[in-house]
């Protein structure tokens, strides 16, 4: 068995406290530093006692002798990091998104491939099992042609720092799940936001989207409901995959052109999925890429493209009306 690697984390908030806790428990990971400007978040933390503590990630950089870094810090933070991660020649998992623009996610890309280090984007829902079983479905041709491909993600607003609005912050998860399981471009977004609610930016958002075959996608997200809900609907020609993100529980319900009658939750076939925490197999994932096993599942490419339908959608809410996008240029 290979050594494990000698692992930093960069910023430990409310998403990179679970990056603590998940590399200390990975047996191909060592944790050794974590960095974050807050004495608070850095003390509140639950770590190992060996892991050393950093109030400058340059800092921890510098001594700690990384071999693979996560980094969690707020979105318009990225682009410093991420850079000075790639000084250091380190392999880096940035949560998503990759950056604030796709301009700077060019310039990360672009920085990363010139000092040859691997970069991973950490859009977490492409390792839910949940929806791995059902894109292995979808391609498998057990939903036909799709037609519609519609994502709800809402709940409750949770007080933490904030710098983007829910188009960067959720419906990233959501447009990026529904490109990787049409595998085709999105060509035309048409979007209507709220802002003002609970944060200076948008706090809710209804989206259509129309894929390069014909798919219809849409988007429901929201950080104002009082009930938390994440779910994933896709319609084939031969039926309907319903996804819990959350249960990841998976559900089939196949079309019938002889019923007159509308199928009901006991006509859906119940499709096993071997669960697991999607953050677990995501970082268990970013280790082998690190030690050059694998391939980025995400890499800075799906990053970008997802991305730019976000600018799209933003410009979109504010011009009231629908927008082109041009298709494949996000390599």
């Amino acid at each position: 068995m290979a050594e494990p690697l000698r692992v930093g984390i960069i910023g430990v908030g409310t998403m990179g406290a679970h990056h603590v806790r998940v590399f200390g428990e990975l047996d191909g990971a060592e944790l050794v530093a974590i960095a974050d400007t807050s004495e608070v978040r850095l003390a509140e933390v639950e770590r190992p006692g060996s892991v050393h503590a950093y109030g400058d990630y340059r800092e921890m950089l510098t001594e700690a002798r990384l071999e693979a870094v996560s980094i969690a810090v707020p979105t318009r933070q990225h682009l410093d990091v991420v850079l000075a991660c790639i000084e250091h020649a380190v392999p880096l998992l940035v949560e998503k998104p990759l950056a604030a623009s796709v301009d700077e996610c060019l310039r990360l890309k672009d920085a990363a491939l010139a000092a040859d280090v691997p970069l991973m984007a950490g859009h977490i829902e492409r390792f839910n099992p949940g929806v791995v079983e059902l894109k292995k479905r979808i391609e498998q041709g057990e939903a036909g042609r799709l037609v519609q491909i519609q994502a709800r993600r809402v709940g409750p607003f949770f007080p933490r720092e904030r710098d983007v609005g829910v188009v960067q912050d959720l419906a990233t998860h959501d447009i990026d799940v529904l490109r990787h399981l049409v595998a085709y471009d999105i060509d035309r977004v048409r979007a209507e936001t709220r802002s003002g609610i609970m944060s200076p930016y948008e706090d809710a958002l209804s989206a259509v989207l129309r894929f390069e075959d014909g798919t219809i996608g849409t988007l429901d997200v929201n950080w104002l409901s009082p009930v938390k809900d994440r779910e994933l609907r896709v319609l084939g020609e031969r039926g309907l995959f319903k996804l819990d993100y959350l249960t990841q529980q998976l559900t089939f319900y196949p079309s019938s052109a002889e019923s007159a009658s509308p199928a009901s939750p006991s006509d859906g076939i119940a499709i096993e999925v071997a669960k697991q925490e999607p953050l677990r197999a995501e970082l268990a994932s970013f280790l082998r890429v690190a030690r050059g096993e694998e391939a980025p599942r995400v890499g800075a490419g799906d990053a970008i493209a997802a991305m730019r339908v976000v600018e799209a959608l933003v410009e979109s809410a504010q011009r009231g009306e629908a927008l082109a996008l041009s298709v494949g240029d996000s390599a």
